[in-house]
């Protein structure tokens, strides 16, 4: 990891032939990992949306026949015409059908972004996947859901492990069931140590609320000096705190100001996390270019802020562990979770409120 590489833009900016894609696509779909990471997933997507497509043509064919069937019966080709609507959504929804196999099955138009990203990490030392499932990362939205996995990343080929782009999960069920994606950097460090998160104020919702998944007690929270805390909550475990002062020093904290205020960062085991509740537009030069001065500037310095750490409660420089006790961030209540709770007991309790002051007149 350097602080003075030199980034080669020219795949995101280029213009490309259609060529160039078509050979890079029969290129890709040859190899065994498309199967599995590609056609999969767009065969499902492509089922549910055929399916919903067909359960409402249904709906119309029955209609249509009753029409029909009516019409025949009275004598009457007056009677036909209501079966011009119904026709005209059968080709419109035979359009439809032919438009999602063609458009999902076959990548649509991101074979192009694909071959862009591809050339782009080669050209610059590192490797593009368009998907993994399930990553093995132990950052607070990785262990969310099911469905889990990593699309349209980049990962360093040699030197620091680095890894950064998309990530998705669902949650819920039936017809609440939700897909949440995300951007992500991943930078490997030296050391174990102890979790810590940094809650974006930039990004928090209603009443305050943090957009991470994971909620963390407030009693975790550490106020730090200077400017700190107009842009960021810091949670460390409870009597971690002189470890999570001896990480977060001036200069560290006046960096994560500069170049992180927008994203939720994560410390947890032996990663470095930053977190974007946007996915990344991956084709814009201006994005790498801040991902990357966030690893060269605050990964760098965390490094070595960090290369001498022990938790004092080991004691053992050589074990690099972290006791159990620092390891995770104890889970706490949303304050929307809160609000909510309490307008439902508010109405709840109306009918009763009421009667005691009918009672009371």
């Amino acid at each position: 990891m350097t602080s003075d590489r030199t980034i080669d833009f020219s795949a995101l900016i280029t213009p490309v032939s259609s060529t160039q894609v078509a050979q890079y696509k029969s290129v890709e779909k040859l190899k065994p990992s498309y199967t599995s990471a590609s056609t999969v997933s767009r065969v499902i997507v492509a089922i549910i949306a055929i399916g919903f497509v067909g359960l409402t043509l249904l709906g119309f064919i029955n209609s249509a026949l009753a029409i029909a069937i009516s019409a025949v019966q009275d004598g009457s080709t007056v009677g036909l015409l209501p079966l011009v609507g119904p026709l005209i959504f059968l080709a419109f929804v035979v359009f439809a059908i032919f438009a999602i196999f063609r458009t999902v099955l076959k990548g649509g138009n991101s074979w192009e972004r694909w071959y862009r990203l591809d050339t782009f990490a080669q050209e610059n030392g590192l490797i593009f996947s368009r998907a993994d499932p399930n990553p093995q990362y132990p950052g607070s939205i990785f262990g969310q859901g099911d469905s889990r996995v990593v699309t349209e990343h980049l990962r360093s080929a040699t030197d620091r492990f680095v890894d950064y782009g998309n990530y998705r999960y669902v949650t819920g069920s039936g017809k609440s069931r939700t897909t949440h994606n995300w951007g992500f950097l991943a930078l490997q460090m030296d050391r174990a140590l102890p979790n810590i998160v940094l809650d974006s104020k930039a990004n928090n919702g209603l009443f305050g609320s943090t957009n991470l998944p994971a909620v963390f007690a407030k009693s975790q929270v550490l106020h730090l000096e200077g400017d700190f805390d107009k842009y960021f909550t810091l949670y460390c475990p409870k009597e971690y705190e002189a470890d999570a002062l001896y990480i977060f020093t001036p200069d560290l904290m006046a960096l994560l100001i500069d170049e992180a205020s927008p994203f939720d960062v994560e410390i947890v085991d032996k990663w470095l996390f930053v977190y974007s509740s946007k996915v990344f537009d991956l084709r814009q030069p201006a994005l790498h270019q801040r991902l990357f001065r966030i690893v060269d500037t605050v990964g760098a310095k965390a490094l070595s802020q960090t290369d001498r750490y022990t938790d004092e409660r080991v004691g053992d420089f050589a074990a690099n562990v972290v006791a159990p006790g620092g390891q995770r961030l104890k889970r706490g209540i949303s304050v929307g979770a809160i609000v909510f709770g309490a307008v439902f007991i508010a109405i709840w309790a109306m009918p009763w409120i009421a009667d005691l002051f009918s009672a009371g007149r």
